[in-house]
């Protein structure tokens, strides 16, 4: 087992808002909306960035989908 390397768990499951954007597939105002809302919480925000969560904005993305059918 490969000891906890957290620029690696970063880089992988931590997201700005555009990469949230682009995987969850809302435009900006969409995801401004679902802060504002509570729907999505960002883990940490200061000034106008905001980080996600990878798992918490995949969820979302597939709540989107399936709200969509």
């Amino acid at each position: 087992m490969e000891p906890f390397d957290p620029k690696k768990y970063i880089a992988e499951n931590v997201l700005l808002t555009s990469e949230a954007m682009e995987i969850s597939g809302v435009t900006r105002p969409r995801i401004a909306s679902l802060i504002k809302t509570g729907k999505i919480v960002p883990i940490k925000k200061t000034g106008a960035t905001s980080l996600f969560l990878r798992e918490e904005i995949e969820a979302k993305r597939d709540e989107l989908i399936s709200l969509r059918k």
